[in-house]
């Protein structure tokens, strides 16, 4: 892990990659020239993130410095962290695109996105930092059996993570398509190659560095992008508001509801996963072990809030400057009057609209470092999922060294990063938001229900917690397969088995139900055991002081 020739070594791959692509770019004879600013920037940042790996990997020495950082982040750090793990391809590429085809129904996503973290503030920030260590399923089989919980932990939360990936990829591929002209298949291949090399060698402490360091960066650029915009219409939201109506084929139909959710359960579904997803995604319910203590979690969240909100204003404005200065502009539509890389690119083409090509480069450069971040993080979490919660601590019930652990790590980061290529090619024209909307109302039906119960439900069992989590989990991809996004658009079906995309209104309950009922049923000695732990693991929750000292408190 701390062989600095090896982070070299992908830097040199990297650099390469990217000229082969120019080169490619230039021999297909375009013509349009290869935009020199832009890729030199983008080079130079992807460069400066490969030094922050190489960084971390000379402090990262054990698991706890692999999953957690060692324990010493601040909570302002982890707040902007946590915000730069939001502010990814789903919310800057994602939300501005879904703004630019839908209008006023974009805002659904970010009002969504942000209304969880109350939620995240009040239940569980707190008790995750107190009771867990390295993942969730620390805190969802404290007084559980660590085997079976952690089991199903992991398979749903490598679930969410691979959803989460396809968007990620979806939009760096979109992205490098756009800038260097390069097949968007060899695209996803390059950003899986450069996210196996950010995980396997910073861990957690590379990953969240790059993240504050973005975030600053991505906050700066959408800001001017945004201030930008408002400049040329005197800060005048109408006038805005009426141009963009003016240009958009849809006209008023922009400014009302409907247009991206056409029914009441589809609207409810969707905003309960986005709600209660937050809770349930499991790299961003790492982050709160990377703190020192309870106090610095519950800050991390304050902050975390506070620049996700402002962050989500901005891009409201940029997707309705998108519609006023590039849906009309020739030079960012293809032959079809569609915009070149898809309605996701909506913000970066805008960032040449207003800024030229040196902006081009520093929005593109970020938008690459947000993703890749993002991606890290995802990957973390993933592996952490097979090596912690299944090799380490199911298959082989904690007798395995750290050294071992940490090579399981590798291997799981890698099997991560090859799968998410062969994903992210085969969504390659979903929405990145939509899918990441999937990914919540996964979270939200296995992850969360269990994690919640276990936390505040005492006569929660091992029997309930997997059924619960099995079946949220079981019937929210079962309803995720049948819908249009993947009968329809992936396997190309004619029509879809279930009219609805997102399945949370039914997969939720489902999941609290079954949990609720095979845990009142279970009448076995091991729940009765199970549930006299609840006050020392309540105890723990509340003071942090650990179960021995809760016996003694």
């Amino acid at each position: 892990m701390n062989n600095p020739l090896l982070i070299l070594a992908g830097l040199a791959a990297l650099v390469t990659g990217l000229f082969f692509s120019a080169g490619a770019f230039a021999a297909d004879a375009a013509p349009k020239s290869i935009n020199l600013p832009a890729v030199t920037m983008f080079i130079a940042f992807v460069a400066l993130t490969l030094f922050i790996t190489y960084w971390a990997a000379q402090r990262t020495r054990t698991t706890k410095d692999f999953y957690a950082a060692g324990g010493n982040i601040t909570g302002f750090q982890n707040g902007l962290a946590l915000a730069g793990d939001y502010m990814s391809a789903a919310s800057f590429l994602g939300i501005a695109g879904l703004v630019y085809g839908n209008g006023f129904d974009g805002l659904i996503y970010s009002i969504g996105f942000l209304v969880g973290w109350p939620i995240m503030l009040f239940l569980l920030a707190e008790k995750l930092r107190n009771l867990g260590k390295y993942t969730f399923a620390d805190v969802a089989s404290y007084r559980l059996a660590q085997i079976p919980i952690r089991t199903v932990a992991a398979v749903s939360s490598l679930v969410v993570v691979l959803m989460y990936l396809i968007a990620q990829m979806v939009g760096a591929g979109k992205l490098i398509e756009v800038l260097f002209g390069l097949p968007y298949s060899y695209a996803v291949v390059i950003v899986g190659v450069l996210m196996i090399i950010y995980v396997t060698f910073g861990g957690m402490l590379a990953t969240t560095w790059v993240q504050i360091i973005k975030a600053i960066l991505l906050l700066s650029g959408a800001t001017f992008m945004a201030l930008a915009v408002m400049y040329s219409f005197g800060f005048d939201f109408n006038a805005m508001f009426t141009k963009a109506i003016e240009i958009s084929p849809k006209h008023e139909a922009i400014m009302a509801p409907g247009s991206l959710i056409h029914d009441p359960i589809s609207a409810i579904s969707l905003g309960l996963a986005l709600m209660f997803g937050v809770a349930g995604l499991p790299h961003i319910l790492m982050r709160f072990f990377t703190v020192t203590n309870a106090k610095e979690a519950r800050r991390s969240v304050f902050v975390a809030t506070g620049f996700i909100g402002y962050f989500y204003v901005l891009t409201f404005i940029i997707g309705f400057g998108a519609i006023i200065m590039v849906s009309t502009n020739p030079a960012y539509l293809d032959a079809a009057n569609k915009l070149i890389g898809g309605n996701n690119m909506a913000a970066i083409h805008l960032s040449q609209a207003i800024g030229g090509n040196m902006f081009l480069g520093f929005i593109s450069a970020v938008a690459f470092a947000t993703i890749l971040a993002v991606v890290s993080g995802l990957t973390l979490a993933g592996a952490s999922a097979v090596s912690h919660d299944l090799y380490a601590s199911a298959f082989r019930h904690g007798r395995v060294d750290e050294k071992t652990e940490m090579r399981a790590s590798r291997y799981a980061t890698l099997a991560l990063g090859i799968l998410a290529i062969i994903l992210g090619i085969a969504f390659e024209n979903q929405n990145i938001a939509f899918m990441v909307g999937l990914a919540f109302a996964v979270a939200a039906s296995a992850n969360f229900p269990v994690l919640f119960l276990a936390i505040y439900w005492k006569n929660l069992t091992t029997r309930g917690a997997v059924a619960g989590g099995l079946g949220g989990l079981i019937t929210a991809i079962t309803l995720v397969v049948l819908s249009k996004t993947v009968w329809v658009d992936v396997f190309h079906f004619t029509t879809a088995i279930v009219p609805y995309k997102d399945p949370a209104i039914f997969s939720m309950p489902v999941a609290f139900l079954l949990a609720w009922f095979f845990s009142i049923t279970d009448k076995s000695p091991r729940a009765a055991e199970e549930r006299a732990r609840f006050h020392a693991q309540y105890v723990r929750s509340e003071t942090g002081i650990g179960a021995e000292g809760a016996a003694k408190h």
